[in-house]
């Protein structure tokens, strides 16, 4: 059950090591606290192996590359895979620039990635080991939809099959496949993308629950989806005329803090491929 994910967060409360976007990395930390997980940002060559070796998992995001967190992130994923520790990537705007898309690729052949989360033009770019993305966002003739979505589900199904890992596209509709089983997700609101980050965020949640719950990965990644987009629901529902998108952010963030497994499966919005 996916009530039984998020109790397992707050259960076993893993340490997550982080080497992340640094125009999110306030918001991801602390939606690695809110959930009832402990994060810690480090992406200095010198010490990445030694603070991944003490954490349950890794989250790698490309999305502020630069030539000091590259070699960071081949240290800390090829230990971390050595420990047996989940690792995620987040491959933040591959396809919007040659940087970005061969780091992406090359990251994807040199480390085992438990599971991959990107919007859908991203992860396309993965597939086809090249492409061009709108900047960070999804192009809209990508986007996921109910006229595409038998299409979506089954590129997503291959695509999980031949890498490996866990995919999960998230937009509109989320996919979140481990090559055999699709939950097709319809949690969230549209307004989360007008915020910077929730993307980030919710590849730092999915790392903490694949961290706690080693035993039973899709599952978990499905339910760190669901309440990302639930807490965006739920956040929206306690805005006030006056507030903006940074008051929505902090709400969503403080919906994650109060949410509970009964809350989660109550609001849960999927179907299983």
């Amino acid at each position: 059950m996916l009530k039984d994910c998020l109790e397992n967060v707050r259960l076993r409360k893993p340490l997550v090591h982080n080497i992340t976007n640094y125009v999110t990395v306030n918001d991801v930390a602390n939606v690695l606290l809110a959930c009832g997980a402990s994060p810690i940002m480090s992406d200095d060559p010198e010490e990445v192996e030694e603070i991944t070796s003490i954490c349950g998992g890794l989250c790698i995001n490309i999305g502020t590359l630069n030539q000091q967190t590259i070699p960071s992130m081949f240290l800390a994923g090829k230990t971390s895979n050595k420990l047996g520790h989940k690792v995620v990537l987040d491959p933040v705007g591959a396809g919007a620039s040659k940087l970005r898309t061969d780091t992406a690729v090359k990251l994807m052949d040199e480390i085992r990635f438990d599971a991959i989360r990107g919007n859908i033009s991203e992860i396309k770019t993965l597939a086809l080991g090249s492409g061009r993305t709108k900047g960070v966002d999804a192009d809209v003739a990508d986007a996921v939809t109910e006229d595409s979505l038998d299409e979506a589900v089954a590129f997503v199904k291959a695509f999980a099959q031949k890498a490996g890992s866990i995919i999960i596209v998230t937009g509109a509709i989320d996919l979140v496949s481990d090559g055999g089983k699709c939950y097709v997700i319809r949690n969230g609101r549209a307004e989360m993308g007008r915020i910077t980050g929730t993307g980030c965020q919710l590849s730092a949640l999915i790392t903490a629950y694949l961290a706690a719950n080693p035993e039973n990965a899709l599952e978990a990644a499905a339910a760190a989806v669901c309440a990302m987009g639930l807490a965006g629901e739920l956040g929206w529902q306690s805005m006030q005329p006056s507030d903006g998108n940074t008051a929505y952010r902090s709400r969503i963030i403080d919906a994650i803090y109060h949410m509970d497994g009964e809350t989660l499966e109550r609001g849960a919005k999927y179907e299983t491929r």
